[in-house]
C-alpha cells in the first residue's frame, strides 16, 4: 500500500531519508537539507521528477536519519546507495570515495590529499567539496613547508630544518585542520588587504579564494576519525511502555549506517540498555568504542571485550565530539519512536476497520467516504465528504460542495452532491456513508443502480439515533464498539461540514444587505447613497425618506427599508 504523509515523522533537520517497500527493502536513498521539506515535495500534486508517483505508491515507509550537517548527509547518502543498490537512484557516475587529508605517522609525517588514506594515519574528512579540500592541502604545504606523499618538500624551506621545527609546523597544520584556522585565515587577510591597496587585485582575489577554501574545508570537516573510528553510539527514547533504541555506526570519521529496533521498556533505562546491548551483540563483532546514555550493568563490558576478544572502551560522554554523535543517535531514537507510536495506533485504527467490515459483512472496509449536508431554512445549502483509509482520516481527499439547485430538503441536496462526486472519481471507495437513515439510503441508492457505477461500492446510512446503520438487502444493525470505525467516520463529517457551514454564513454576514437587493441597480445605489449623503445614513433612513429619492417607488423603498433592517 502506498504510504501516506500522515504516518510519516518529518524532522525539520538536515539528514537522509529512505523509501522502503512492505518487506523492508530500499527503493530509493535521498539526502537533504531540511527533511521536512523535502520528504513533503513527493506528495506535491506535480512531482518535479516522472519517478516519484510510482516510488510513492510502492513504498510502505519513508525512514529518516537525522545528520549533523548537510555535508554529512551528502556522504550518507553515498554510502546507504552503495550498500542498498536502491532501484530508484541514478547510479554515482563513479565509484570513488569522498577525499580525505592525512598527516602520516613517518618521523618527518607527510601531508597526503586521498580517497583511501592509511588506517594508521590522523585523518580529516571526509570532504564533499574535494577541490576546496585539494586547495587547502597545497596552501599548508607551501606555508607551512610540509612533506609530500613523494617525501619532497616545497620550494623555499631546506631540507636540513631540525626535526623539532617540522614536528612544531606539523602540530599547527593539525590545529588548523581540527578547525582552529582563524590565525592563517587572518594573516592571509592582512595579505589580501595589501595586496589590493597596491592595486594588485589578481592576487588579493587569490588570497580571498584561499580564504574562503579554508574555511569551507574547515566547516565540511566533520569529525576526526582518530575519534569516532569503530564506534556505536546508542540513542534511546521511550513513550509509556514503548521505546526506541537506535544504533549510529560510525567509521573513518563519519556515521555510515543506522539500525532501530522497537522495544517494551517497563524498567529503568540502564536494565533495558544492558538487556539491548546483550541481545545485540550476541551474534555481531562490538565495536572498540560503545557509547550509550546510561552506564551498562556490572559485568556487561567484560562480556563484551570477551566477544570481541580485545578491549571495548564504554563510554556516557558528557563533553567533546563524542557529545555530538550521542546527540545524532538521541534525536534519531526520538524519530523512530514517533514513527513506531505512529504505527502503533495506525495498526489500531486499521484493526477498527477490519471490525467494522465483519460487521457489515464485507471483505475489506480499507476506503471510506461519507456524506454530510448542512442548511438553515433553506440558506446556505453546503454539503461535504470525508475519506477514510485503514481506518484514519485522509484529509487530501476531503471535499465541500456548496448545492447549486434550488432544493431545500436534505435529500435531493444529498443526490445532487453525490452524482457531482461521482463524475470526478477515479478510485472507488470499498463503502460510501451516508449521514442519513433508511429514506436516504433508499434514495442514493436508486440513483447509483441507475448510473454507470452500480455495483462498484457498498452504500449504507448511519442514522444517529441509536447509532442505527441501514443496508440495501440487509436488516438494520444498532453498532456496538465494532462498529467505532463507522461512528468516527459520520462524526467528521458532520464536524467537516458544519466548520464549512459557519464559514459560509459568517462571509454571508459581511456583505453589504444593499447589494442583495432586487431592482436596486448600480445608477439607482448610487442616487440612494448621494441622496442620504453615504452607506451609514442610509442604513438609519425611514422607509417614508427612502420613498423621496428620485426614481425609487414605493415598492423598492419597502425592500430597501426591509433589507437594511433584516
Amino acid at each position: 500500500m502506498a504510504v501516506e504523509l500522515s504516518s510519516i515523522s518529518l524532522p525539520k533537520k538536515p539528514g537522509v531519508y529512505l523509501f522502503k517497500n512492505r518487506k523492508g527493502r530500499v527503493l530509493y536513498v535521498g539526502k537533504a537539507t531540511k527533511l521536512s521539506e523535502r520528504i513533503r515535495s513527493y506528495f506535491a500534486k506535480n512531482p518535479d521528477r516522472a519517478m516519484i508517483p510510482e516510488l510513492v505508491k510502492k513504498s510502505d515507509d519513508i525512514e529518516c536519519i537525522v545528520t549533523a550537517s548537510p555535508h554529512e548527509a551528502l556522504i550518507l547518502e553515498r554510502q546507504l546507495i552503495r550498500e542498498h543498490k536502491p532501484r530508484y537512484n541514478s547510479m554515482l557516475k563513479d565509484d570513488k570515495s569522498f577525499p580525505y587529508l592525512a598527516l602520516t605517522n613517518d618521523d618527518l609525517p607527510r601531508i597526503l590529499y586521498s580517497r583511501r588514506p592509511p588506517k594508521n594515519a590522523h585523518i580529516w574528512g571526509p570532504f564533499p567539496n574535494a577541490g576546496a579540500a585539494k586547495q587547502v592541502m597545497k596552501l599548508l604545504r607551501r606555508q607551512f613547508g610540509l612533506r609530500d606523499e613523494k617525501n619532497n618538500i616545497p620550494f623555499g624551506y631546506l631540507d636540513s630544518g631540525s626535526k623539532e621545527d617540522y614536528i612544531q609546523r606539523i602540530s599547527a597544520v593539525k590545529q588548523i585542520l581540527n578547525g582552529n584556522a582563524s590565525s592563517l585565515i587572518d594573516s592571509l587577510t592582512k595579505k589580501m588587504d595589501e595586496y589590493s591597496e597596491n592595486l594588485e587585485y589578481e592576487i588579493a582575489a587569490r588570497q580571498r579564494d584561499l580564504i574562503k577554501a579554508i574555511r569551507t574545508t574547515t566547516s565540511q570537516h566533520i569529525v576526526s576519525s582518530k575519534v569516532y573510528r569503530d564506534c556505536d553510539a546508542i540513542g534511546f527514547a521511550s513513550e509509556g511502555d514503548l521505546a526506541a533504541v537506535v544504533v549510529l555506526h560510525a567509521d573513518d570519521g563519519v556515521v555510515k549506517g543506522q539500525e532501530s529496533w522497537q522495544m517494551i521498556h517497563r524498567e529503568d533505562i540502564g536494565e533495558t540498555i544492558s538487556m539491548f546491548v546483550s541481545d545485540h551483540y550476541a551474534n555481531r563483532i562490538p565495536p572498540k568504542l560503545l557509547l550509550t546514555p546510561t552506564p551498562l550493568f556490572d559485568g556487561v563490558e567484560d562480556w563484551l571485550q570477551t566477544r570481541r576478544e580485545s578491549a571495548v572502551e564504554v563510554r556516557n560522554p558528557s563533553r567533546g565530539d563524542l557529545v555530538t554523535l550521542m546527540k545524532l543517535a538521541s534525536q534519531n531514537a526520538e524519530i523512530q519512536l514517533i514513527r513506531f507510536v505512529n504505527k502503533t495506533s495506525g495498526s489500531l485504527e486499521k484493526r477498527a476497520a477490519d471490525d467494522g467490515a465483519k460487521l457489515l459483512g464485507m471483505q475489506q472496509m480499507n476506503h471510506i467516504v461519507c456524506f454530510d449536508m448542512a442548511q438553515i431554512q433553506g440558506e446556505h445549502r453546503v454539503g461535504a465528504s470525508v475519506c477514510f483509509k485503514d481506518g484514519r482520516p485522509h484529509k487530501e481527499e476531503y471535499r465541500k460542495y456548496t448545492v447549486k439547485g434550488d432544493q431545500i430538503d436534505d435529500l435531493r441536496m444529498m443526490r445532487e452532491v453525490v452524482q457531482r462526486w461521482m463524475k470526478h472519481q477515479t478510485e472507488w471507495p470499498d463503502l460510501l456513508l451516508l449521514d442519513g437513515g433508511q429514506t436516504h439510503l433508499n434514495m442514493i441508492h436508486e440513483m447509483i443502480d441507475k448510473s454507470e457505477n452500480a455495483g462498484k461500492f457498498a452504500i449504507a446510512a448511519l442514522a444517529k439515533s441509536e447509532e442505527t446503520v441501514f443496508r440495501k438487502g440487509h436488516e438494520p444493525i444498532i453498532l456496538d464498539r465494532r462498529g467505532r470505525v463507522l461512528i468516527h467516520a459520520r462524526d467528521e463529517a458532520h464536524r467537516f461540514v458544519n466548520t464549512f457551514h459557519r464559514k459560509r454564513r459568517k462571509t454571508s454576514k459581511m456583505v453589504d444587505p444593499l447589494e442583495k437587493i432586487p431592482g436596486l441597480g448600480a445608477k439607482k445605489f448610487q442616487t440612494l447613497i448621494r441622496h442620504f449623503g453615504g452607506r451609514k445614513e442610509v442604513l438609519h433612513a425611514s422607509e417614508k425618506d427612502i420613498k423621496t429619492v428620485p426614481g425609487i417607488g414605493p415598492a423598492l423603498a419597502k425592500r430597501i427599508f426591509e433589507a437594511i433592517n433584516d
